[in-house]
């Protein structure tokens, strides 16, 4: 499984971003892909996921209300429209793939074996 993200970049706090990860390579009809972020500095941590299986999703508590995990392009493209961004969203932002619906593990990224490159989110 190949992942690529795109639309990051920068933006003034309150701003609005929209992240995409388009997958290539899979072969199973469900998947849970995931967006994680990692400061410098810090450890990476998980942002929202999404299961195709059932379209349950999942986000953390610093990003309710002002993100949304959805699927686009025939499920072949994850996006994560950011909004009222601040400057603690600041990081690499890294989507992820796994097969298995992963309930209250979809925090955890040693459950993502599939990874993207990153595309840095810079707000100030």
């Amino acid at each position: 499984v190949q992942l690529v993200e795109s639309g990051g970049g920068s933006v003034q706090p309150g701003g609005s971003l929209r992240l995409s990860c388009t997958a290539s390579g899979y072969t199973y009809s469900s998947y849970c892909w995931g967006w994680f972020h990692q400061a410098p500095g810090k450890e990476r941590e998980a942002v929202a996921a999404i299961y195709t299986g059932g379209g349950s999703t999942f986000y953390d508590d610093s990003v309710k209300g002002r993100f949304t995990i959805s699927l686009a392009d025939g499920r072949d493209t994850v996006d994560l429209q950011m909004t009222d961004l601040k400057p603690e969203d600041t990081a690499m932002y890294y989507c992820a793939a796994q097969r298995l619906y992963p309930g209250v593990r979809w925090r955890m990224s040693e459950e993502f074996p599939y990874w993207g490159q990153g595309t840095q989110v810079t707000v100030s």
